[in-house]
């Protein structure tokens, strides 16, 4: 994560670094591959840029993502997603 933790603790002193838009601390959902699957996960502490939406997350965060993923933690819920082929147009 870049950047240091405001007083208010709500968001970072450093503006994002992308676009110098303010960070706030969120709760967000991540869409995470791990070789062939795909798992979302819910309610991920993040810091999310109001004016671009880049997401940060710190790494201690990054690293439980990976283990909630290769465990064999019991899915809260299912979701069907729909595959679609990209078509390279003329």
């Amino acid at each position: 994560m870049i950047g240091k933790r405001a007083r208010n603790n709500n968001s970072r002193a450093t503006p994002c670094y992308f676009c110098k838009g303010k960070v706030v601390r969120r709760k967000i959902s991540v869409d995470f591959r791990w070789g062939d699957k795909l798992k979302v996960i819910e309610k991920v502490p993040a810091e999310v840029c109001q004016q671009c939406g880049e997401k940060y997350l710190h790494s201690a965060v990054y690293r439980a993502l990976e283990e909630l993923v290769i465990s064999r933690a019991k899915p809260a819920s299912r979701l069907s997603v729909d595959v679609v082929r990209f078509k390279k147009t003329a």
